[in-house]
């Protein structure tokens, strides 16, 4: 089964629009792994709009499942990261100030840096996953890196599945049919929802993990958190 990763920045945009801490990021969490999500993703950004530093530092000590961190490799998230130690560091391409993540990494472009972040990381005993698109030649040089798996950025399958959801995730198998030739192991993320989850996990090959966040806690509105965390849990069954 695909493992489902929660991404509670959402839950830490609703805290930071009041001020105080309702609701309670930490507390929400917990309840998201007792619900039966086999992770929490998080992705702390420099201004803090939503997860802040010391929300990863207070989450750490308490989870019980996976926790992934997400985030360019600036100075100041290494050092958090490499402070924090969490099971997975995601590496993603976004610069300062981007709303959300929008591409993936240009592996070929960037690979020096890549190397030498992900040494840094493994080095620590950290597990890293670099976000990417679909490109078999990039992926090639994702694996060039270092790092032991690549997230697949699905924005483009999501937005087309509505119109061909053949069409939409072809590109998708192929690439995880690359990343498994290559030994990387494969996660997924951005704008799955569950519409059209169940079908791309049941036909991406090799897929580890799912990170899903925004969609899930917008369901969470209408179905109550712990039913919602179920039905994506159902989805990947």
């Amino acid at each position: 089964m695909t493992r489902l990763s929660v991404n509670i920045n959402k839950i830490a945009t609703l805290r930071n629009a009041r001020g105080g801490n309702n609701p309670d990021v930490v507390a929400t969490a917990l309840a998201i792994e007792r619900f039966g999500a086999q992770g929490i993703t998080v992705h702390p950004r420099p201004d803090e709009r939503h997860i802040r530093r010391s929300d990863v530092r207070a989450l750490k000590p308490v989870l019980t499942t996976e926790f992934n961190i997400e985030g360019y490799p600036s100075d100041d998230f290494m050092d958090l990261v490499l402070e924090v130690r969490p099971a997975q560091v995601t590496l993603v391409p976004d610069p300062p100030g981007v709303l959300t993540s929008n591409a993936g990494w240009d592996a070929r472009g960037q690979k020096a840096l890549l190397k030498d972040v992900i040494a840094r990381l493994k080095g620590a005993g950290i597990r890293t996953s670099i976000f990417m698109g679909t490109d078999a030649e990039q992926i090639g040089h994702a694996a060039d890196t270092g790092t032991e798996r690549i997230e697949l950025y699905t924005e483009p399958y999501a937005a087309q599945y509505p119109a061909d959801r053949a069409a939409a995730v072809e590109p998708f198998v192929k690439a995880g049919e690359r990343a498994a030739e290559l030994g990387l192991g494969l996660n997924a993320g951005h704008d799955l929802d569950r519409a059209n989850l169940r079908y791309f996990a049941t036909q991406v090959p090799g897929l580890l993990e799912v990170s899903i966040g925004h969609a899930l806690v917008c369901d969470a509105l209408t179905f109550g958190l712990e039913n919602t965390v179920g039905l994506y849990l159902r989805e990947l069954r």
